[in-house]
């Protein structure tokens, strides 16, 4: 008799799926379909791909030499900002911000794994979860009250992601996840796929050390994929380590304000936004 009503039940489970047009796995295909055409995010006024230039740090030499460079093109860039920096120069940080470029979080103190020496006072395998998420609200807090605006975007130190070590090591994607609308990775090979990027990890490349023939094929790499293409640079000058090179970002804003060559340039929040307006949110965020 058990068997019977085992048999029942599937043949009612079959004529359920056959009135409503569909098996479970067409049920399924039919799911994944309506998914992928959900995820199908165009970039706006027909463009090709869409580039963000970051920089970390609020290095001086982002003031002097890049912000000259992005203004007279009209380029909007997103500056992950270490507070004792920006302090130093805060009238220009202010500037920067009242001209729509996005100060971004990157931490209040800056830690990284204690392997580094400039971090070993403040190591991510010694911090907790409360701890980091502690920092990164007053880091928040404190770019609020100093430049007027309240970072939604974020940037791991180092590209780091985690607190403790070991059996006791934790990912703190979640809580980056939970207090910002973007986290940004370092030192990646890849563009963001728009339809498939997790916001809170996008993946990065460097901008440091490229002369421009080597940033062009990235673009045009990025530009045949339809991606993302998020770039990282710290310094800005003729040369030296994690610098991006003057000659390299003036060029990259020519060729990317070229309409010709089909690119959005626009900064994290900004292409987030237009991302996440195209498709539902928990489609691209989990």
């Amino acid at each position: 008799m058990k068997a019977i009503g085992v048999c029942l039940d599937v043949v009612l489970c079959c004529l359920m799926f056959a009135l409503a047009g569909c098996t479970p796995s067409a049920s399924k295909s039919t799911e994944r379909s309506t998914l992928e055409a959900a995820r199908n995010v165009q970039w706006p006024a027909g463009k090709r791909a869409a580039i963000s230039l970051t920089f970390d740090d609020a290095r001086p030499s982002q003031l002097d030499r890049g912000l000259p460079i992005l203004d007279e093109y009209g380029v909007k860039a997103t500056f992950y900002v270490s507070l004792s920096s920006m302090e130093k120069r805060l009238d220009a940080w202010k500037k920067a911000a009242a001209n729509g470029h996005e100060i971004g979080n990157h931490t209040l103190m800056h830690p990284c794994s204690g392997n580094f020496p400039f971090s070993r006072d403040k190591a991510l395998e010694n911090y907790t979860l409360g701890q980091m998420q502690a920092e990164l609200r007053q880091a928040n807090r404190d770019i609020e009250r100093l430049v007027g605006v309240r970072p939604v975007s974020f940037a791991y130190p180092c590209g780091q992601k985690f607190v403790g070590r070991g059996r006791n090591l934790k990912s703190y994607v979640p809580l980056v996840a939970e207090e910002f609308l973007t986290g940004r990775g370092w030192m990646d090979e890849w563009a963001n796929d728009p339809a498939f990027c997790d916001m809170a990890q996008l993946m990065a490349m460097e901008l440091d050390g490229k002369d421009f023939e080597q940033v062009k094929q990235i673009i045009d790499r990025t530009l045949t994929n339809g991606g993302w293409l998020v770039f990282c640079g710290h310094d800005v000058g003729d040369g030296g380590r994690q610098v991006t090179l003057a000659a390299t970002l003036r060029s990259l804003c020519e060729y990317a304000k070229d309409p010709a060559n089909g690119i959005w340039l626009a900064d994290v929040g900004t292409v987030a936004r237009h991302i996440l307006s195209s498709a539902p949110l928990e489609m691209v965020r989990n």
